[in-house]
């Protein structure tokens, strides 16, 4: 008896060997429910599964089609440039959105990473990336009232914390031992990246220094969509 999840291979088999190109019509739910002897709600559900995984799109009345994923964003993952600024060279409509400037409370790994002690403050500034009007990643810094004072006031409208910083006498960076993880976004994340729970996304944290006097500048945390991206490490 087949299941959900054999349609599902089947379907993403034929379109990674090119029997189905990007924009071609499928075969309609009762023509798959038919093919696999199941019942058609059992189709439907491989169906919207794909969809949510990013292989296919449909159209009201009209059926669903192959996805193009093929055009996939090349991310280097290195901090001698801003996100921005890789976006930008890379010819992308691109646009930085700050969402909140918050302090947070005591969290002995951001506070140990930044060198600063328990009664300082430390906020988290964070930035939708958006290409094409389409959410791709949500990037969160974390950064020290005692190296930047007016970040409570000047935090919420930072689209780009490289041009901050620049703005604040840092001319250099560089980062340390970066970490990367997959996950599963939450319930924020997916409304944030307008995805689904089933696409993973990719966690960097890293921390970002001031090179020329080696002061920690910032800890940051960004995830990206990981059906979005093509990765340089």
């Amino acid at each position: 008896m087949f299941e959900e999840m054999d349609i599902m291979d089947h379907l993403i088999q034929m379109i990674q060997s090119g029997k189905y190109e990007p924009d071609d019509k499928l075969p309609s739910e009762n023509e798959i429910a038919d093919w696999f002897k199941v019942p058609r709600i059992t189709a439907r559900k491989a169906y919207e599964r794909l969809q949510e995984l990013g292989y296919i799109y449909s159209k009201q009345g009209k059926g669903s089609f192959v996805q193009d994923r093929n055009l996939r964003i090349p991310l280097v993952l290195s901090a001698n440039k801003s996100f921005s600024q890789k976006m930008i060279e890379l010819g992308y409509k691109y646009e930085s959105k700050n969402i909140f400037c918050d302090p947070i409370e005591f969290n002995h790994k951001i506070y140990e990473t930044l060198g600063v002690e328990e009664t300082d403050r430390v906020y988290k500034i964070g930035r939708l990336r958006i290409i094409d009007s389409r959410p791709i990643a949500l990037h969160i810094s974390y950064v020290a009232e005692s190296v930047f004072p007016n970040i409570e006031r000047s935090g919420k409208d930072i689209t780009s914390m490289f041009n901050y910083y620049k703005n604040h006498g840092y001319k250099s960076f560089q980062s340390t031992e970066s970490t990367l993880r997959l996950t599963h976004p939450s319930k924020y994340e997916r409304e944030l990246l307008a995805c689904s729970s089933l696409i993973p996304l990719l966690v960097l944290e890293c921390e970002c220094k001031d090179s020329e006097f080696g002061r920690t500048l910032e800890y940051s945390k960004t995830m990206y969509r990981g059906d979005l991206f093509t990765y340089v490490i």
